[in-house]
């Protein structure tokens, strides 16, 4: 077990190093590129071997901007690490309070899967993942996809946050979930008919104990395609729900809907 953790920081090392990389490759000019190419070519040159191939002359060039960049060796880089990760558990890191709907209603889980669909922001999915959590994040929205991507690299968490392009209509879960953290738009983009088949296939999918929360939701549909507490409740039928003041909001119509799977 001790072990687990050391193979996860290695992974979450290699993948900041690359991004290192690869934002340098995008910032600077071709010519500095091809000057940093013709170094590679000549610093093999001078050793000894059979052939210079392709992938040898990038793996030089890697090494090259690894060097210009003066990026930590791995050893360096984890204990930075070890010290950054109680910090990026907190609540307040992420702008949460420690009495957020969210954060009561899932606690720390080193195995828990979760599905965070159609989110504002990537709060939500960094923090389950900082907490151990494995997390898959669903938008349709292309630079949504590769914003919480890049955020997720930045905090180390790369390993634990999974972004699929598509929606709710469209996705189908691999694997049991502990929770499902869902923003009304991703329902209020569906008909009546799907929103039902997409919420039942959820419940199926979650396992007892597991909770689904959408995050800032009106008490009463303005319109036909929005989602209400009441048109949940419904839905959740044998499930154990509340329904709290969404966190931040001054306006009391704003609602949190939470469900608990009961056990069997």
């Amino acid at each position: 077990m001790a072990q687990r953790p050391t193979r996860s920081l290695k992974h979450e090392y290699e993948l900041f190093v690359e991004q290192e990389i690869e934002n340098y490759k995008e910032s600077v000019p071709r010519g500095v590129l091809l000057s940093i190419g013709d170094e590679a070519v000549s610093l093999l040159s001078a050793e000894p071997q059979f052939a210079l191939t392709e992938l040898l002359l990038c793996e030089e060039v890697d090494r090259i901007i690894v060097k210009r960049l003066r990026l930590p060796a791995y050893d360096s880089w984890r204990k930075r690490r070890v010290k950054l990760i109680d910090e990026l558990r907190r609540p307040e890191h992420w702008g949460l309070r420690p009495d957020d709907v969210l954060v009561r209603a899932l606690p720390p889980s080193s195995d828990g899967r979760v599905l965070v669909a159609g989110a504002i922001d990537e709060v939500s999915a960094l923090y389950l993942a900082a907490n151990g959590c494995d997390v898959t994040t669903l938008t349709p929205e292309v630079e949504a996809l590769e914003r919480v991507m890049q955020a997720a690299i930045g905090a180390g968490l790369a390993g634990r946050v999974h972004a699929q392009l598509g929606n709710l209509a469209s996705w189908t879960p691999e694997s049991q979930l502990n929770a499902v953290i869902v923003n009304p738009a991703a329902l209020e983009g569906l008909s009546e008919a799907e929103r039902e088949r997409v919420i039942e296939v959820l419940q199926t999918a979650t396992k007892d104990g597991g909770v689904h929360l959408v995050q800032t939701i009106a008490s009463v549909a303005k319109t036909n395609g929005d989602v209400s507490v009441e048109e949940l409740r419904t839905r959740y039928r044998g499930w154990t729900v509340t329904v709290e003041r969404s966190n931040g909001s001054s306006n009391g119509n704003s609602k949190t809907f939470m469900a608990r799977k009961g056990a069997a």
